[in-house]
């Protein structure tokens, strides 16, 4: 899961056929301001296949019913497909073991799961692995997206634990040289991105998960980025818990994932307490299911599952690897044109080696709310703001960018297209 280093395709990974794929996304032949749309924030939220789109309809019409405990056909079918969703998506990341995956409904619930897990086994006298005090540390970065850096600072507070974290080089990369003064025997957690949403860095996680080995820390990795866009192996990182999310790899909002090793899984506090997630309830005292039901009380988004398995279906149909190289030569391409601009400033890796298909900018006197629009009036799609990633705004001296973000069914003149409607804004506001 180090860098990718290659400079060319290796011969085993086919070329995606992105007009075939781009048939298969109703949404991108529509106009935008009587102009063809450009979707250049997939980063943001990607676009859904008429395959997921048909999936859920189909499901809806056809077996819509609660989970768990109905005895009837269509409440049959239901939970078979809401577990069969469970056993794509555990066989996409090569989890052991289906029961290893527990639905939240995005990355950042995933993430807040661990946590408020954590409080819970600190607040009775939980695992040792799990409890945090005076003196004890979690260890994060400088390159979080804020749902990795907030809920480990309620945390902190509330259990009187430090939080330590990676500093950012000059060129966009974690310094990962740190881990070996910043991941201590106090270390508790390290918890890091995968693919930074507004850098674009694909950290490699060897040295960092090495040093976590070494002090007994568990390691958390935010995927959200990585997962849609290249092969993940959940075993071969060397984490304890991976978070995700659907809507960012062709499936729905309202659904998301943590996978987490089984063993840990099994000794966590709940997170949510209510109906689906225990064991018996008497009027004195409660006991609760083993995961992953035991960390999905209520009745769970069982449509967006149907969605998210879909979605798995399709991307699972394509090589991950030529996805990866896609959106790598698309990079290539699309970081020397930016360039190419009078006063973009490329915020993150100049180079198409070891990021992924996020590039944030800065057009120098022109605000990035201004940038969008005038990006917008020619049809082209992306995001501004700091993109919840006010700290790496701070380190590299911006209050926000302007990011374009790519995926499978991106194409060259779409970069084409971005580059010339910059051109054209940096002629409006001089």
């Amino acid at each position: 899961m180090g860098l990718p280093v290659a400079s060319e395709r290796p011969d085993d990974v086919v070329d995606l056929d992105v007009e075939a794929i781009r048939a298969d996304f109703p949404i991108l032949s529509r106009q935008v301001n009587g102009k063809p749309l450009a979707y250049l924030d997939s980063g943001n939220t990607s676009q859904k296949p008429r395959q997921v789109v048909e999936a859920m309809s189909r499901f809806a019409q056809e077996s819509n019913a609660n989970i768990a405990r109905a005895v009837h056909q269509l409440g049959t079918e239901a939970n078979d497909a809401f577990e069969g969703a469970r056993q794509k998506v555990a066989d996409f990341i090569h989890a052991p073991r289906a029961e290893e995956v527990v639905f939240t409904k995005n990355s950042t619930e995933a993430i807040n799961l661990v946590a408020y897990s954590m409080l819970g086994a600190t607040l009775t006298g939980g695992d040792p692995r799990l409890r945090l005090g005076p003196g004890d540390e979690i260890v994060i970065s400088e390159m979080e997206h804020h749902s990795n850096i907030v809920p480990w600072q309620m945390l902190c507070e509330r259990t009187g634990a430090t939080l330590k974290w990676f500093s950012i080089t000059d060129s966009g990369r974690l310094d990962d040289a740190e881990a070996a003064t910043l991941i201590t025997e106090r270390t508790k957690l390290v918890s890091f991105v995968h693919m930074s949403n507004i850098l674009g860095t694909v950290n490699p996680t060897s040295r960092i998960t090495q040093r976590a080995r070494e002090v007994g820390a568990l390691v958390l990795l935010d995927a959200s980025q990585s997962v849609p866009h290249m092969p993940v192996d959940v075993v071969a990182c060397d984490v304890d818990f991976v978070a995700f999310t659907g809507h960012k790899m062709c499936g729905p909002t309202g659904i998301g994932v943590l996978w987490g090793k089984h063993e840990l899984l099994e000794i966590m506090p709940p997170f949510l307490g209510g109906g689906s997630m225990i064991g018996t309830v008497t009027m004195e005292k409660s006991t609760y299911a083993p995961p992953p039901a035991r960390f999905e009380a209520g009745t769970p988004p069982i449509i967006e599952a149907v969605g998210l398995g879909a979605a798995v279906d399709y991307l699972s149909s394509l090589d991950m690897r030529a996805v990866q190289w896609h959106e790598k030569e698309l990079v290539a391409y699309a970081l020397p044109a930016l360039e190419s601009v009078p006063g973009v400033r490329i915020i993150g890796p100049r180079v198409p080696i070891g990021r992924g298909g996020a590039i944030s900018f800065d057009l120098e006197g022109v605000h990035p709310h201004d940038v969008g629009q005038v990006l917008d009036a020619h049809g082209v799609a992306v995001r501004v703001g700091h993109h919840c990633a006010k700290p790496t705004c701070a380190r590299f001296g911006v209050a926000a960018t302007t990011r374009a973000s790519f995926y499978l069914y991106t194409t060259r003149d779409e970069i084409d297209r971005l580059v010339d409607a910059l051109q054209q804004t940096r002629k409006v506001f001089g």
